[in-house]
């Protein structure tokens, strides 16, 4: 299989951000739509750009730590497919998770952060970033618990060639039908897989459509409890509010995945890693997929005036 891993390949214009009726900037990207049979509906940019999927694949991750042995209930594992916002609930259930293993906070090997959800992060306040307050906890708490319940080393968990990080990669390949070609370290210091868009959009699909029970009992979980999986207000949670049956995701730098429980996938990376315009681009894909939702509006001001507004680009709608 051929990747396009050229950087300069932004891709086409996915996001428009308008004042005074004049196109002032834009956000390109790569983006594949996927019907309920697995067939690409729509392609642009290049379907082989090679991504790191970052944590829109935390969903994939957690079912390999459930294929290893971690059982938890389902609000509990909707936060290990987590970015979540750092709530107190977010932090007590990732507290949860590791005491379910005889584990506690100290196990977390996840880089320190404060909280991500603004609100959150105004109440943590001058205390210093915590591996618990970092939005990956949940994740880290499910990683660390398998590791524990396997017998596992604790300590190295964040190793490649660790036992559980190879369940993740060996999932991830399965799902997506591809062989990771680059290994990286995440923002939280796990290890990072790189594959095509394409091949993340068939995993997603995949994952979705699986006959797996344990595919099947971790997205039940992120669509049972959406705020586990980011937080009020947030976009993943917003739009697994508003569409019955959705699964959402978002990754840092631009990515964003989601399905309808019919098996249509959508999945986008925007080359310069903004989430600008992500929900107006989201309700242009869904609506392609049959879905008619809507989302706050984002605004260009001027003056103090609304001026302009951004907007998903109109190939979205005629591409």
């Amino acid at each position: 299989m051929k990747v396009n891993s050229d950087p300069i390949n932004s891709g086409e214009i996915l996001v428009e951000v308008v004042r005074n009726e004049m196109v002032e900037s834009v956000h390109s990207g790569h983006l594949v739509i996927l019907g309920a049979d697995g067939r690409e509906v729509l392609a642009l940019g290049s379907t082989k750009h090679a991504i790191y999927p970052r944590s829109a694949i935390k969903a994939i991750q957690a079912s390999a730590m459930v294929r290893s042995g971690l059982k938890l209930e389902p609000k509990l594992l909707a936060l290990v497919c987590a970015s979540h916002a750092g709530t107190t609930e977010h932090l007590a259930g990732a507290l949860e998770i590791l005491k379910s293993a005889g584990l506690d906070e100290t196990a977390l090997k996840n880089t320190p952060d404060k909280p991500l959800g603004d609100k959150e992060r105004r109440a943590w306040g001058n205390n210093p970033p915590t591996s618990l307050a970092a939005n990956c906890s949940g994740k880290h708490s499910g990683m660390v618990a398998t590791c524990a319940i396997n017998g596992w080393d604790v300590t190295n968990y964040l190793n490649p060639n660790h036992e559980l990080q190879i369940a993740c990669r060996k999932e991830l390949e399965t799902l997506s039908g591809e062989k990771v070609f680059q290994v990286a370290v995440d923002g939280c210091g796990a290890p990072l897989f790189a594959i095509t868009l394409s091949g993340l959009a068939k995993a997603i699909h995949t994952l979705t459509l699986s006959k797996d029970p344990i595919h099947q009992e971790v997205v039940s979980a992120c669509r049972k409890f959406p705020i586990m999986v980011s937080g009020e207000g947030r976009l993943p949670t917003t739009a697994m509010q508003k569409v019955p049956g959705l699964f959402c995701k978002d990754g840092a730098e631009g990515v964003i995945v989601l399905s309808l429980q019919d098996g249509q996938t959508l999945v986008w990376k925007i080359s310069d890693g903004s989430f600008r315009g992500a929900a107006q681009l989201m309700a242009a894909g869904l609506a392609r997929m049959g879905i008619q939702v809507e989302f706050e509006p984002e605004f260009t001001y001027g003056g103090g005036q609304v001026v302009g507004e951004i907007r998903a680009s109109t190939l979205l709608y005629h591409g």
